[in-house]
């Protein structure tokens, strides 16, 4: 395999990007006050930056300069931005290593992305970043100017950052607090969670919604799931946290009822793949952290900016023991069945996500005194590129930051990688050995 082959190209390219900004932000102009930064603080910056995830180790707005910001900007719109392209093309490509009878059922299935509509997708994602971000980026700066009273050249930046950020789904603040200075705010908060919904769905869904309409029959399969799962688990989280937090006086307790309905909207958005809270959300109650764990590892749309192992991937799995449980030969949904190659796809997608957090989670517990639950929450959170923390961040020791940093880089590349190497690499064999059953269960 040489770098030729994208399974490997985009890894590298990633790489390269990290390296790069590890190096522009080891400059003594990328930080506040003339010192180089030292070189895992701006490593792990890097890396978040380009894997979109928002994790931080230092306080961006103050330790880092106007040069380390649009640095960091830069960072993660090319990470956003290049890993849309790929999985949108990887997308596209898997369809190349099946016969002709799979190919063409998968090009039914995909509908608007088949291979030979490549330039048309990859039009879609570039003016949908353009447009999104720069009305996101008016109505902030706006806002910000009007009812803040904040000078025009501050609020353009902030509302170019945070517009960029959340489009991209990397949950970087250029303020300290994020966004909880915010927190009654629908025309912010409003605007950003949009922003994060729309690049969550991902563009094979966008590119199908544009082509049909919203005409439901015609959706292809791929589309429905994540439409249907996306809502559904939007209403899961914002119910959940709305009743757990309720009374809690250190997040939703003290407030109205209408900034209550609104950070709680907030939140069940942002644990599925982007890192900005409104809430303290180390001050989160444990079951609203169990939530939280099970929104991130899910994540958002495929082929998208949004982490973890997929709405899609979810939903094959639940279908599958569905089936099983209702005995049923095949396992599908919308009146479709899902090929084999499907299936084990997904189970082999959570299994090695599984089992990477647990090993991570193991060893940073091993090395550190932190709490458990906090070092899984922070182990999900990386992998998933969601970027929320308890705030444990910078309080792991340096082995563990690199465990975190590597967390971002496979949960961001590598479930790409992973999932593209498995639908093009499969061949065929022309035997097949003597069938035997092992107990389960």
């Amino acid at each position: 395999m040489s770098l030729r082959d994208p399974i490997r190209l985009i890894p590298v390219l990633f790489l390269g990007f990290i390296v790069l900004g590890t190096i522009l932000l080891s400059l003594p102009i990328a930080t506040m006050d003339g010192i180089r930064a030292p070189f895992l603080t701006a490593f792990f910056t890097s890396t978040s930056a380009v894997a979109v995830t928002g994790l931080i180790v230092v306080d961006t707005p103050t330790y880092w300069s106007t040069f380390g910001q649009v640095i960091i900007l830069l960072l993660f719109q090319i990470g956003g931005f290049g890993i849309m392209t790929a999985a949108t093309l990887f997308g596209l490509m898997a369809g190349r290593g099946f016969g002709l009878r799979e190919r063409m059922a998968t090009q039914v299935e995909r509908s608007q992305l088949a291979t030979n509509d490549t330039a048309s997708v990859l039009k879609l994602i570039f003016i949908i970043t353009v447009t999104v971000e720069a009305i996101v980026a008016a109505i902030l700066a706006a806002r910000m100017m009007a009812t803040y009273s904040m000078p025009m050249s501050d609020a353009l930046w902030h509302g170019v950052f945070h517009s960029v950020s959340a489009f991209n789904n990397a949950g970087f603040s250029s303020f300290s607090d994020s966004v909880m200075g915010f927190q009654s705010d629908s025309v912010i908060l409003g605007p950003i969670m949009l922003a994060v919904f729309l690049t969550a769905l991902g563009f094979p869904v966008m590119q199908d919604i544009r082509a049909n309409r919203l005409r439901w029959k015609k959706w292809s399969l791929h589309t429905k799931i994540t439409i249907v799962g996306t809502f559904v688990l939007l209403a899961f989280g914002f119910f959940s946290i709305l009743f757990m937090e309720w009374h809690n006086e250190a997040t939703l307790g003290p407030m109205p009822v209408g900034a209550k309905l609104l950070n709680a909207a907030f939140h069940s958005v942002m644990p599925r793949t982007a890192g900005f809270n409104s809430l303290d959300v180390g001050a989160f109650r444990d079951e609203t952290i169990m939530v939280n764990f099970f929104l991130m590892f899910i994540g958002g749309g495929s082929a998208g900016t949004a982490g973890g192992i997929k709405i899609t991937t979810f939903v094959v799995l639940l279908a599958i023991v569905i089936s099983e449980v209702l005995r049923r030969r095949d396992a599908g949904l919308f009146q479709r069945r899902f090929g084999r190659e499907i299936e084990r796809q997904a189970l082999s997608v959570v299994v090695l996500a599984a089992s990477l957090i647990f090993a991570s989670t193991t060893y940073i517990a091993s090395i550190s005194p932190l709490p458990l639950d906090d070092i899984l929450f922070e182990c999900i959170s990386a992998f998933s590129t969601v970027g929320l923390s308890t705030g444990i961040t910078s309080d792991l020791p340096p082995s563990g930051q690199f465990v975190i940093v590597c967390l971002m880089f496979i949960g961001r590349v590598g479930t790409i990688t992973v999932a593209t190497a498995l639908a093009l690499g499969g061949r065929q064999r022309r035997y097949r050995y003597a069938k035997e059953n092992p107990i389960v269960g």
